[in-house]
């Protein structure tokens, strides 16, 4: 004979059984500066996350020359040198959602919020806002904003470039 036997369990809100309903949410205001040079190119810039012993966890955005002629457009990615290193050499381009034509200069806001393509959801810890620039005929430049994931409450944090970045602002929230 077969017993079923319940046990009362107290009620728990729905969050606590599936995790929180919100996500974290990152938004990114970047500047390109106008530069005065005889011959100026567009940039190529790349935006990615990356943990604390430097491994890739989110490659955010990529701006390359989509129109090149009948050239490979992705011919120079590879002089953004650190981020090629690091996550570009093994990311098929162009890469749905990350992957978008370079931009004058200006100013970029770009918003994230985790589990949603391109940011996964990442565990709790130190990481590293890296946005890197080089521009054809001119320099390459690399900024650095560390953070700390899962956001609490509200942060931010911003660094400065000297030549093919300006100012670069991270603003989390969760």
């Amino acid at each position: 004979m077969r017993k079923t036997i319940y046990f009362a369990l107290p009620a728990l809100p729905v969050a606590a059984i599936a995790g929180p309903l919100h996500a974290g949410e990152m938004q990114i205001s970047l500047e390109i500066p106008r530069l005065r040079v005889a011959e100026y190119h567009n940039p190529y810039v790349a935006v990615w996350v990356e943990d604390e012993s430097g491994t890739t966890v989110a490659n955010l955005d990529v701006w390359y020359d989509t129109d090149l002629r009948g050239e490979d457009p992705t011919k120079w990615l590879p002089d953004m040198r650190t981020w090629w290193r690091r996550a570009g050499r093994s990311t098929s381009m162009p890469a749905d959602g990350v992957s978008g034509p370079t931009q004058g200069p200006g100013q970029y806001t770009l918003r994230f919020r985790e589990g949603t393509r391109p940011l996964p959801r990442i565990a709790k810890g130190s990481y590293t806002l890296r946005v890197e620039a080089a521009r054809e005929v001119g320099g390459r430049e690399l900024v650095s904003i560390p953070f700390q994931w899962p956001p609490k409450t509200a942060m931010a944090g911003s660094a400065n470039g000297s030549k093919e970045l300006g100012k670069i602002r991270l603003a989390i929230k969760p």
